[in-house]
């Protein structure tokens, strides 16, 4: 098992580029199943959720082979459509094939998913969608067992109780080859819906409404693979711009999507600290540091979930005291024992977590508990005096491409080592 031992404290500054989108990348390279032929995904990013994923398919009986960060997917002859659980139980993600198998066969036998460690997230949005498309689903020993009578799912009306991303993708996924019109109601509006909605619009689907409540899609007979590009990932976009008030650096990230980072942006100048932004750039100075702030996290175009441990790093060095609200998963706080460890003051009070700047945190020994956590525990550990030793790091692996040499790109100190026996 490897760690990072992270050297601090550092001023992060200058130049970044984001990797390609995870959760984009992930239910575009399930979406490839829909047609048979070759797709081609460019710019996706190499992680252990993008290389688990390559290998369900290829489980299914796709063909598919990386150059470089491009994609190649042949998914001609899918001649198996069970989805095993000693690959779905490392990522929730994996729940995805069910809506193209379900679209495209008409059957689909996928293992109830595992994932983070911080609580339960089930797919019963993804299973009560199916069924309102005409699927037949039965729960067998841990399996979900889906068949669309006749060969084919029926388009319907499916009202989401709570606002679901992936959900929304999956149900989507198997609406696009559905026989009739299908309207999604309470929809995700996260820009990775959209970008998904891009792709399959691309591949011949008939879909209106992305980026709002509701969408409609009108199911054709068949689709085209498809070909194209995985946008820039928004959390990491997010990550590095959270680096620079930690640092007290000045950092700039490029080839990136401004309006994604809406709320993050309106937390930072909250914050006190100065922003400047072009058509596909941001740069934040943090050299005079941070105050206090009050974070919420929200749906899309809110502040995001994703985004709640790493500006709780922040808080923890920014003078006052600050609270994070976390909405949307209420026990999402397994950083905070981690950052307590380096000296930060956090006080939890249900889903809200009292943060008391501190001058400066300390180098420690500590523990990635899930993915966002390990990337607020770099941040932390960039800004604390002395030395971290970050265990299970195959967690920061799941959704950051080389993230210690993009980090030591911009002034941090980072080593990758085997955990000592």
């Amino acid at each position: 098992m490897e760690r990072f031992v992270i050297e601090g404290p550092v001023t992060l500054s200058g130049s970044v580029r984001p990797s390609g989108s995870k959760n984009t990348a992930l239910p575009l390279i399930c979406a490839a199943l829909l047609a048979p032929g070759k797709s081609v995904l460019r710019n996706v990013p190499r992680l252990r959720d993008t290389n688990t994923i390559v290998r369900l398919l290829e489980t299914l009986g796709a063909e598919c082979e990386f150059e470089g960060n491009t994609l190649h997917i042949d998914a001609t002859d899918i001649p198996n459509r069970e989805a095993p659980y000693d690959l779905v139980k490392t990522m929730r993600a994996s729940i995805y094939v069910l809506g193209p198998l379900l679209g495209r066969f008409g059957d689909a036998r996928v293992s109830e998913p595992g994932g983070c460690a911080w609580g339960p997230r089930p797919v019963d949005l993804h299973k009560m969608g199916m069924e309102r498309l005409g699927a037949e689903i039965e729960l067998d020993h841990g399996y979900i067992d889906a068949k669309a009578p006749g060969g084919r799912l029926k388009g319907g009306e499916v009202n989401f109780k709570i606002v679901s991303v992936g959900a929304t993708i999956n149900v989507l996924m198997g609406a696009v080859l559905a026989e009739g019109t299908t309207v999604l109601r309470n929809v995700a509006r996260e820009p990775d819906v959209v970008f998904v909605v891009d792709g399959l619009k691309k591949m011949g689907a008939k879909i209106e409404g992305a980026g709002t409540h509701t969408i409609t899609i009108e199911g054709v007979e068949g689709l085209e693979p498809m070909n194209m590009a995985v946008p820039p990932d928004r959390i990491e976009v997010g990550t590095f711009l959270a680096a620079a008030p930690i640092t007290r650096g000045r950092v700039r990230v490029e080839d990136c999507i401004p309006e994604h980072q809406y709320a993050l942006i309106e937390l930072l100048r909250q914050g006190g600290l100065e922003i400047e932004q072009g058509d596909d750039w941001i740069e934040v100075d943090g050299a005079s540091g941070m105050r206090s702030i009050e974070a919420i996290t929200a749906p899309f175009p809110g502040f995001p979930t994703d985004l709640q441990a790493q500006i709780m790093a922040a808080c923890t060095m920014a003078d006052g005291v600050s609270t994070v609200t976390e909405t949307i998963y209420l026990d999402r706080f397994t950083h905070v024992a981690e950052l307590r460890r380096m000296g930060a003051k956090v006080r939890l009070d249900g889903n809200v977590a009292v943060v008391t700047g501190v001058e400066r945190l300390q180098g420690a020994p500590v523990m990635a508990t899930d993915l966002r956590a390990s990337a607020a525990l770099i941040l932390a550990a960039c800004g604390a005096e002395g030395t971290t030793h970050l265990s299970r790091i195959y967690h920061i692996d799941r959704g950051y491409e080389k993230i210690e040499d993009r980090m030591c790109a911009l002034g941090a100190v980072i080593t990758r080592e085997q955990e000592p026996d």
